[in-house]
């Protein structure tokens, strides 16, 4: 599965997708295939307030947990409560139906440090 062109991404394989001022976040392809078969998503609290960096959620999968972490600062506005029944969707439909939770942005200027596809896909050719 190739990358959205119209996404952007993390070095720490989180993508986002903005929509008139809200970043709705999910993990990459790559990380759902590195982490294997995912078994439970930990959701944020909506309207929690975080900063850029920080973990906001947790997805678990058979080999490992791993912290989610906000691509840019903002208010959370809605999650995916799909996940709570489904987290196996995180595997299925990473871009799509896998999304973890949507931030009203705090400050829009972040986005200019995360990278374009172009940019993530020269970072996996590293890896």
């Amino acid at each position: 599965m190739a990358n959205p062109r119209d996404y952007l991404y993390t070095k720490d394989h989180e993508w986002v997708r903005v929509i008139d001022g809200t970043a709705r976040i999910g993990i990459t392809e790559y990380a759902q295939n590195e982490l294997g078969d995912v078994v439970f998503v930990e959701l944020p609290a909506p309207e929690l307030i975080v900063e850029e960096g920080e973990g906001f959620a947790v997805v678990e999968s058979v080999k490992a947990v791993s912290d989610i972490y906000a691509p840019v600062s903002g208010t959370v506005k809605a999650v995916n409560e799909a996940l709570e029944d489904s987290p196996e969707l995180v595997n299925e439909s990473p871009f799509d139906e896998g999304w973890i939770a949507e931030l009203e942005i705090n400050d829009e200027s972040q986005l200019k440090d995360l990278m374009t596809a172009d940019e993530y896909d020269a970072l996996l050719e590293e890896v």
